[in-house]
């Protein structure tokens, strides 16, 4: 029996293979990653496809929802370049586009990889030091003037600011492709600020989870080392030994701001944007809500001239004015150095091979694909006799040529009129353009819809960093394949996919952390002191969130009073008549004359309505989107919920009873937040901010809710339309046998410090979290947020109901939008993102 139980499995994973295989058709003179010239399945994909073939096709189906869950939850996401508004800044998030097959590379020939990428890093950083220092590659006649100085990546007031230690790349990266010949050619090197690395880490961690046996048994090789000799070698360049590494960020609007959010997240580095940075003393310093603190290293995710506007690109709205000076005066570490794209320009690669010898004494163990720099005479003629042959592309300026391939010209399938203008082009000024061959990248397997192969083009980046023991090679990287059977290069514009990328070990695997030794951890409780961008945004993420909740419970206690069979009593008309104006005048539906079903429709979800449930909560999505290094997955996940909740993808008018089931669901959903947030977060300044938010916000709708409906001639419908608003019906029959009546209900609306959705126990909480606010000064006079806070708790425990009306009210709620400014004023230096509503 065990061997016919063994011969059934055997024959059923040959049926998987075969089904996996029968319309995998390579590509003719171009290689291929699965099979052979001959047919032969290479070594690699063979251990592959004998694990993957043990996964029934019901289980893989599961195993690959697994990973796109994963993804989705964790809000994995990309932008492309011409998205760059605000307005577009959530709708043109891009969900990542990971498939399921990750490319096996063999240990053997990850190593030549792994040594060619260490010494072309090595490379590129001797280039710099000497473009940047003694210059003797130009004196000597090695390099062309014209080929450095030609690039705009090239910073002339970066000449001299190093010391001859001071390293120029942190981080490396290089796209590769095959050859048709097998043999890997370097397409492109990434020195500006390499993006990436967070992705290849998401696909890893997506494919760990939906396929951990698969992952185990094949011995692939853990990325976590590379990270942490990241790392440290960022540690090592600082000058003091617990440095503040901060990463700096473009901002949301970046293609790739998912990604670096992420990174300072996982790699416990503060997320800055250049308006969060300034110059003291010749040294840089965050801006925090507890004054200004220095910032030791800086690892740079804008472009080089966009780093200072006083010395370089004056419109730079991204840097920090006197950086280099800083630099200059060794009191910052920046990483990659700025300058240092201007090794990653195509007219360099035409050199590289005769620098390789000339300052390494050695062949390029990864050459580049054959370029001519049209800067030369003898070359550009070279080009200009075999032009019909050759790839046109810029040597500088990726914005030179208006191409559907990317960035470069295939010349053989241009007509006549753009042939020769690029012809003209080149003989006018040829320094701006290199000559490329043509060479069809490799192609590898991705799986179909039905669950088979096909081949498709790849590009493999590989990425280098700088450690204290030298160049580390992270054991992996980030695999683009095309959905073109034609690719030249692939970019994750063009509507490529992204891969796993698995090295095999020939040994198991150790595990890896970036936990440092137990003997050398620093016990904190706090991680550091809260940027003021940061705490503005996290206030204003809570204020979002409680002002959508108060649209919400409007909303339902409206179509509530619509489905009772009541409705048509003259109170009952009142009460619907009162929630549908306060709806309009909060601006989240439109005016009276609308029926009031469809006020609800539209204060549910109506973007076209600032105030509506949907415009809020698309406020706090956005608010959160650039706080996402301080939210957990599960914050994320729960906002990602809430928008789809409140989404409607047609204008069909619902029933009450519909409209009734969606604002109930989404306020689950906001509970649910506000749960976790209790419960989750640390007690720190973030969280601090946030609950500051939620409390100022939420005592100013209860505030609005008792102007409208508790004044002292109140009816009873309307005291009990108060008692839904602020979920306080079974409180209010528990204490009180009688039926409703203004006092009790005015203080269970006013005065309750017990009850947690009355103002008085918004405010307590309010002066308790503002009291342990970080203070500037040190004379003992309180700061004006507590002056306000204090006061105002101080009032609000001492009032009664007889002094309640409607200006007693409403002065409560003007006293708490002062303290909403006072809190803004003295913590927030700058504004956050531009948005509706943002005002007290």
């Amino acid at each position: 029996m065990p061997n016919s139980r063994l011969a059934e499995s055997q024959r059923t994973k040959a049926a998987r293979r075969d089904h996996l295989l029968r319309s995998y058709r390579p590509l003719a003179g171009v290689h291929d990653e699965l099979v052979t010239s001959d047919g032969t399945i290479r070594p690699q994909w063979e251990a592959l496809l004998d694990e993957w073939t043990s996964v029934t096709p019901d289980e893989m189906t599961r195993r690959k929802a697994v990973a796109d869950r994963h993804l989705a939850d964790a809000g994995v996401s990309y932008r492309i370049r011409a998205e760059s508004s605000l307005d577009d800044m959530l709708s043109g998030e891009r969900s990542w586009p990971m498939s399921h097959m990750p490319l096996p590379i063999s240990e053997p020939e990850w190593r030549a990889i792994e040594a060619g990428v260490i010494q072309r890093a090595s490379l590129l950083e001797a280039v710099l030091r000497d473009l940047y220092g003694p210059g003797r590659l130009i004196s000597e006649g090695a390099l062309p003037a014209a080929a450095v100085a030609g690039s705009p990546d090239f910073l002339r007031p970066m000449k001299g600011a190093l010391g001859p230690d001071g390293q120029q790349l942190q981080i490396y990266a290089c796209d590769l492709g095959r050859g048709p010949d097998g043999s890997w050619w370097v397409l492109g090197d990434r020195t500006q600020a390499p993006s990436g690395v967070g992705y290849a880490l998401e696909n890893r961690l997506a494919m760990a989870r939906a396929f951990p046996d698969l992952y185990r048994a094949l011995n692939v090789e853990r990325l976590a080392s590379f990270f942490q000799g990241f790392r440290a070698g960022l540690v090592s360049g600082a000058r003091r030994s617990d440095p503040r590494i901060c990463l700096l960020t473009p901002g949301p609007l970046s293609e790739t701001y998912f990604e670096q959010a992420y990174l300072a997240r996982y790699l416990g580095f503060l997320l800055v944007e250049g308006g969060d940075l300034v110059m003291r003393d010749d040294r840089v310093h965050v801006r925090t809500i507890a004054g200004l603190k220095r910032a030791d290293v800086i690892w740079r995710r804008i472009d080089g001239d966009y780093s200072d506007p006083m010395e370089l690109n004056a419109a730079s709205r991204l840097g920090v004015a006197g950086l280099l000076h800083a630099i200059r005066q060794d009191n910052v570490v920046v990483a990659n150095s700025p300058g240092s794209g201007v090794v990653e320009s195509r007219a360099l690669m035409s050199f590289l091979p005769r620098l390789s010898r000339k300052l390494l004494g050695e062949k390029l163990l990864l050459p580049n694909v054959a370029t001519w720099w049209c800067g030369q005479a003898e070359e550009r003629q070279e080009v200009l006799d075999r032009i019909n042959d050759l790839a046109i592309a810029p040597a500088f300026r990726s914005d030179l040529i208006d191409a559907s391939e990317g960035d470069h010209l295939l010349m053989s399938e241009q007509d006549e009129r753009t042939r020769a203008g690029i012809i003209a082009a080149i003989k006018t000024r040829g320094m701006d353009y290199v000559a490329q061959e043509v060479v069809k990248i490799s192609t590898m397997p991705v799986l179909r819809d039905d669950g088979s192969l096909e081949p498709r083009p790849f590009a493999l980046r590989v990425y280098a960093t700088a450690t204290p023991e030298g160049w580390r090679v992270m054991p992996g990287g980030f695999c683009r394949t095309s959905d073109r059977l034609d690719a030249r290069a692939v970019t994750m514009r063009e509507g490529a996919r992204s891969s796993d990328v698995w090295v095999l070990s020939e040994k198991p695997v150790a595990q890896v952390t970036l936990l440092p030794p137990p003997d050398q951890i620093q016990i904190r409780r706090l991680v550091g002191n809260l940027p003021s961008r940061v705490a503005d945004n996290l206030f204003w993420l809570g204020r979002y969130l409680e002002r959508a909740e108060g649209v919400l419970r409007l909303t339902r206690t409206l179509l509530g009073r619509m489905i009772d069979a009541d409705a048509r009593l003259p109170g009952q008309q009142e009460a619907v008549k009162r929630l549908s104006g306060l709806l309009v005048a909060w601006g989240a539906a439109p005016g009276a004359r609308t029926p009031p079903l469809r006020q609800a429709f539209a204060a549910l979800h109506g973007l076209d309505h600032y105030g509506s449930a949907a415009a809020c909560i698309r406020e706090a999505k956005r608010t959160a989107s650039v706080t996402r290094e301080r939210l957990s997955v599960d914050a994320w996940r729960l906002i990602g919920d809430l928008t789809r909740r409140i989404e409607r993808s047609n204008d069909d008018l619902p029933t009450e009873g519909e409209g009734y089931e969606t604002a109930d669901r989404a306020l689950r959903a906001l509970a649910a937040f506000a749960g976790l947030a209790e419960e989750n977060m640390n007690r720190g300044d973030g969280w601090r901010f946030l609950e500051i938010g939620r409390r100022i916000e939420r005592a100013i709708t209860t505030c609005r809710f008792a102007r409208q409906f508790g004044e002292v001639a109140a009816s009873a419908e309307s005291l009990d339309v108060m008692l839904d608003l602020i979920d306080s019906q079974i409180t209010y029959r528990s204490r009180y046998l009688v039926g409703v009546a203004f006092h009790p209900v005015i203080d269970m609306v006013l005065f309750d410090e017990y009850n947690p959705r009355s103002v008085a126990f918004q405010i307590a909480r309010l002066d308790a979290e503002v009291a342990a606010l970080p203070k500037m000064r040190d004379d003992g006079l309180m700061e004006a947020p507590r002056r306000l806070s204090l006061k105002l708790a101080a009032d609000i425990a001492t009032s009664r109901t007889d002094q309640v009306d409607r200006g007693f009210v409403l002065t409560i709620e003007q006293r708490l939008m002062n303290l909403s400014e006072a809190v803004a004023n003295r913590y927030f230096l700058q504004a956050g993102i531009d948005a509706p509503g943002r005002k007290a």
